[in-house]
């Protein structure tokens, strides 16, 4: 029997030249995915105000043809967003309110969450920060001093959460000269990290990036956001194995959304391509109420009889919980 030859190497990619190759240009994405023809239908017919941008990678996991993939509707600037709808904001969950200092939101005990850059792979059209301040909110502007100030002077913080923007569209180095700043100050017991680049643009997932998440003195939990199994690929899942590898916990929250995963065959696929993938689900948002993201919207009742459904499908280790995030509350709210 002639042995199998092993596969080729797959070239390594630079993931800032993979994020230089995004698409930009909406009708360019339609015509990539054989939607040209519709382009006038489905687009919005002015500026949203929030661009467009989609990393190659995971345009290649869309279903050509179909104005209906639950990916492309996540990222493609349509006219509803343009709709105003009663109850929906610029800031949804009240970010604003409990800012601390540049780039720092303290909203529950024990933990501190910072703006560590407005940069994302991927604009998601659902984003609770789409209307985010940015300019005036980023910790690692002034080289994260403020931040580390703020966190230094309140020894009930314990855990400290890097969001965005995503935390991961900084250079390694640039998380290394927070985190070795960090490291410095003894009430802090664990990092966090929220991010959707190891979804979206894979390639994130480094050498470099696992080496520096491997020298952290803290047991590091990186929160992932999928929403459909359909972005989870062999390259997303094997990205998500690194990390896992190098020692950081996985898991992973999602939003409901109306079009893209608001039915049980959708959740339940989600949750067992996350388990295959080292990731365990952790919530599943109901949308946040930002200006331009109602057509997003699933109600309440729905959600709910979802959420049952799904408990009666899945082990319990692989059911997210349901939750709400209410501006002024000390934490998530169950349903």
């Amino acid at each position: 029997m002639i042995p199998a030859s092993p596969l080729p190497p797959q070239p390594v990619v630079d993931w800032r030249l993979a994020w230089r190759q995004s698409l930009t240009d909406p009708r360019q994405l339609l015509a990539r995915l054989a939607l040209a023809d519709r382009a006038d239908e489905l687009l919005a017919a002015v500026d949203t105000g929030f661009a467009m941008r989609v990393p190659e990678s995971y345009l290649r996991r869309m279903r050509p043809g179909d104005a209906d993939d639950p990916l492309l509707r996540q990222v493609l600037p349509a006219a509803a967003e343009l709709q105003a709808a009663p109850g929906y904001g610029t800031d949804a969950v009240g970010d604003l309110a409990a800012s601390r200092a540049p780039g720092v939101i303290h909203k529950y005990h024990g933990r501190v969450l910072l703006i560590a850059t407005g940069a994302c792979a991927i604009n998601c059209r659902y984003c609770f920060r789409r209307h985010f301040p940015y300019a005036d909110e980023l910790a690692a502007r002034d080289r994260w001093r403020a931040a580390l100030d703020y966190i230094a002077g309140d020894d009930s913080v314990q855990e400290v959460i890097l969001s965005g923007g995503d935390p991961l569209a900084l250079a390694t180095g640039k998380l290394a000269e927070f985190t070795d700043a960090l490291a410095g100050i003894g009430h802090v017991r664990s990092l966090r990290l929220h991010t959707r680049l190891p979804i979206v643009l894979p390639e994130r997932v480094d050498a470099a990036l696992l080496a520096w998440l491997g020298g952290l003195p803290w047991p590091v939990t990186v929160v992932v956001h999928a929403n459909h199994g359909n972005e989870i690929d062999e390259q997303t899942s094997a990205a998500l194995h690194a990390l896992r590898d190098g020692g950081a916990h996985l898991l992973n929250q999602s939003v409901l959304l109306a079009g893209v995963n608001d039915s049980l065959p959708a959740l339940e696929q989600l949750s067992w391509r996350l388990h295959q993938a080292a990731t365990l689900p952790y919530y599943l948002h109901l949308l946040d109420k930002v200006a331009g993201a109602a057509h997003f919207h699933v109600d309440e009742v729905a959600a709910r009889h979802l959420h049952a459904q799904l408990r009666a499908r899945l082990p319990g280790y692989l059911l997210p919980r349901l939750v709400r995030e209410i501006a002024g509350e000390p934490a998530k709210t169950p349903l």
